[in-house]
């Protein structure tokens, strides 16, 4: 039956996802201008349905923020602090048992793992504390340290970076987040972040990762600086990637958040370009298989709308969320699992319970 949408020219794109043809970086382009946002979320939806149905997922997990000490001190960024300035903070071994233990009642399937680049921490702290954690949580899937970590703790150890990742996996490791690429555009690497890694060397990293058998997340941080073209550019670029390792399982849209930043003055992210962003990722990234509505980043529930525009996943419980809430989050910084499963009832769809590698834990009816 023919869809008729109120902007025609999302008609070629119908066309070609009905044809199973891969949509290219005109097509995306043409998506992101636009302003039938709710013909982009037809489409999206209708393939996120026929990959997941009603199915929508969410892991039992728990955030470690182990510094905030971080020498790159990116312009977007609310979170880093100089060591010795006030606020910057460090945990012990110590520390990292007590945060894990705290919970300890708790069904924790996923420790989700992020810091700055501490110049003052040797590898062997890394090493120290991914045995912790695994000690004290040896059914967790323990993901940890993004591509822009990875290279400084390769720097750091004076190791290659195949010789580093060893010792990361056998200390621990199973999985990476998505984040240090932010955008892939040497423009926006310069002007916001120029002591962080470039694009090529962000997508080499994830490419050893994958070659290693560690699966990660893929992301891209919208609604700073970046143009349209320099989104759709990020996105095909890692669908080019993918095609090559497949290691990406998941793909977050992170809305940027500006608060106690040098970028205050920019507006936040309009609930129509966070779902738009959602709906294109679905249609973009045909080779990644979820496309996730983070809740920390758009709130509960715009994410519950996400689900209707290609979303499949909510992410987690979370516990404790710092990195986002120093920038202006309004969200809650966790969920529980009652309430998650909440949101994705009441949405229309059906709360799965995941591991990291979304084989499902538990069904609710």
């Amino acid at each position: 039956m023919k869809t008729f949408f109120d902007d025609p020219a999302l008609n070629d794109i119908d066309t070609k996802l009905h044809n199973g043809d891969r949509l290219d970086e005109t097509d995306g382009l043409l998506l992101y201008r636009s302003h039938d946002l709710v013909g982009i979320g037809r489409l999206a939806d209708r393939v996120r349905r026929q990959r997941h149905g009603r199915n929508a997922y969410f892991v039992y997990n728990q955030h470690l923020n182990y510094t905030n000490v971080c020498r790159n001190r990116c312009r977007f960024c609310a979170f880093a602090r100089d060591r010795g300035e006030k606020g910057a903070y460090t945990f012990s071994n110590e520390d990292v048992t007590r945060w894990l233990t705290s919970r300890m009642d708790q069904p924790i399937r996923e420790i989700h793992i992020v810091g700055g680049l501490n110049p003052s921490l040797p590898f062997d702290y890394y090493l120290t504390m991914l045995q912790t954690i695994q000690s004290i949580r040896p059914r967790a899937v323990i993901k940890a340290f993004t591509a822009v970590e990875i290279d400084f703790l390769s720097e750091i150890s004076g190791l290659s970076l195949d010789e580093t990742i060893i010792k990361l996996k056998n200390a621990g490791l199973s999985m990476v987040p998505g984040g240090g690429a932010e955008v892939m555009s040497e423009r926006v690497r310069l002007e916001l972040f120029p002591r962080k890694i470039s694009g090529d060397r962000w997508l080499d990293i994830m490419a050893t990762l994958h070659r290693h058998g560690i699966t990660s997340n893929a992301t891209m941080l919208y609604g700073h600086i970046e143009t349209i073209e320099e989104r759709v550019s990020h996105l095909v670029r890692l669908r080019e990637q993918q095609d090559k390792t497949g290691g990406f399982t998941a793909f977050i849209p992170l809305a940027f958040h500006s608060q106690n930043t040098d970028l205050a003055h920019l507006p936040p992210t309009t609930a129509v370009d966070d779902l738009k962003t959602v709906a294109i990722a679905r249609l973009m990234l045909d080779n990644i298989d979820h496309i996730k509505a983070y809740w920390v980043m758009i709130g509960e529930k715009l994410a519950q709308v996400a689900l209707s525009f290609g979303a499949d996943d909510l992410d987690g419980t979370i516990m404790e969320e710092r990195i986002t809430h120093m920038a202006g989050a309004t969200s809650a910084k966790g969920l529980t699992r009652k309430a998650l499963e909440h949101m994705i009832r009441s949405a229309g769809f059906k709360p799965v319970e995941r591991d990291s590698f979304y084989n499902p834990i538990r069904e609710a009816a």
